[in-house]
């Protein structure tokens, strides 16, 4: 016969007291980790976020230094380019200066000039302003088969030097001719303009013999140029 051990009411009673504690004291790990897991998950989120702001802050910092440099660069170009203004401002004006200079020395070596060339010119006076009688010119030159070979304008002056035209001999009984013009436009008071035309007509014969020709004949060259230059003053269209 096997002996039972018996346990009395009190003794179980603490017993089980004791075992409500240790499981109440017990540390509830499933309850604890979700809060710690979404706590580690916003440091981190935290974290992405901080190092992203830096990088923005670091962003803008870059791009406002660039911003500064090409505000200066463009304060730097206006500078620049209204100094080069200035500078061609002057350059300009020294050059308009120079340029009035220059046509006032030319007009004066002009009419040095003319007051020798001139002798034993033929001359007319022409009821009309310089420009006027100077296209006239240039263009019965120009309708005679004469090249300029100098042509000088100033307000006042103008000065044209033909190529010398030669028109060689056909036969032995007709002899051929070389001409060169020198015509010389003054500007006047009342718009007019003295005209001048002088002619070095020579005869030329077969083998390119030069034969003398007479102060009347060249004459008559120079007297046709001038007819011509006032019919075509009289058309309605150089009115």
């Amino acid at each position: 016969m096997q002996d039972i051990t018996l346990v009395s009411p009190r003794s179980l009673s603490i017993g089980i007291v004791w075992f409500m504690l240790a499981l109440g004291c017990a540390p509830d790990g499933n309850r604890d980790n979700p809060f710690r897991v979404e706590n580690e998950a916003l440091k981190r989120q935290l974290a992405k976020q901080e190092s992203l702001l830096g990088s923005l802050q670091d962003g803008n910092k870059v791009m406002q230094q660039q911003i500064d440099l090409l505000n200066q660069e463009l304060r730097d170009a206006k500078s620049s380019m209204e100094a080069t203004k200035a500078d061609a401002k002057r350059l300009n004006e020294h050059m308009e200066l120079q340029l009035a200079e220059t046509k006032r020395m030319i007009a004066n070596q002009m009419a040095e000039s003319l007051k020798v060339e001139e002798k034993g010119a033929q001359s007319d006076t022409l009821p009309r302003p310089m420009p006027t009688v100077a296209k006239v010119v240039e263009d019965a030159l120009a309708r005679n088969g004469y090249h300029l070979k100098v042509s000088v304008k100033t307000d006042q002056r103008a000065v044209y030097v033909t190529e010398r035209k030669i028109s060689s001999p056909a036969t032995l009984e007709v002899t051929g001719s070389r001409n060169q013009y020198l015509v010389s436009l003054e500007a006047l008071p009342d718009s007019v303009t003295k005209l001048g035309v002088k002619a070095e007509f020579e005869r030329v014969a077969q083998g390119g013999r030069i034969l003398s020709v007479s102060h009347e004949e060249t004459t008559e060259i120079e007297r046709r140029l001038i007819t011509e230059i006032n019919k075509a003053l009289e058309s309605p269209s150089k009115t």
